[in-house]
């Protein structure tokens, strides 16, 4: 664990997921404080440019959900 914060240690894997929940909300309220990187900007670029000479590639957000979905029951 983390010298720096012994604490984490005591806590339950609830609380320390509680914590990460947390975490990730106060960071999700910032979303422009996100660096976003070069590599990144160039691969969204690339899958972007992708799409655009095929859109058949890609699936609606329904079509994803059900996929999502269908995995979960079975």
């Amino acid at each position: 664990m983390n010298p720096m914060l012994p604490e984490l240690d005591r806590l339950s894997i609830a609380e320390k997921l509680q914590l990460v929940e947390d975490l990730w909300d106060d960071i999700a309220d910032t979303p422009t404080d996100l660096p976003v990187l070069d590599w990144q900007k160039q691969e969204l670029a690339r899958r972007k440019a992708e799409y655009l000479q095929n859109p058949s590639i890609g699936s609606s957000w329904e079509d994803v959900k059900a996929r999502i979905l269908q995995q979960h029951d079975s």
